[in-house]
């Protein structure tokens, strides 16, 4: 059975746990704040992770998939806002 997981051995022979990307978790947690930064941090994270094999990968897409959900869900916003205001002003209700 062949991995493409290779542990790193530190200097006493015991392999190194791989360790998350940072950028992955950071666009994670933007998802739930800033939809725009989860989605540039979880494309730079994807690119980091695809060049040096850091853990982080799902995290780095659910970043994605949420933060293009919130872009999604904010424009529907803004059009349904607008709709609400043009309506409004049309009708000559103040």
């Amino acid at each position: 059975m062949s991995s493409s997981y290779q542990p790193v051995p530190t200097q006493y022979g015991q392999p190194m746990q791989q360790r998350f990307n940072t950028l992955s978790i950071v666009a994670f947690v933007l998802a739930f704040v800033v939809s725009l930064g989860a989605v540039i941090c979880g494309h730079i994270a994807l690119s980091q992770i695809k060049r040096t094999g850091e853990r982080g990968r799902a995290l780095a897409i659910w970043a994605l998939v949420l933060g293009y959900l919130g872009i999604l869900l904010g424009i529907i916003w803004a059009i349904a806002l607008f709709a609400l205001i043009a309506h409004g002003a049309a009708s000559g209700a103040y």
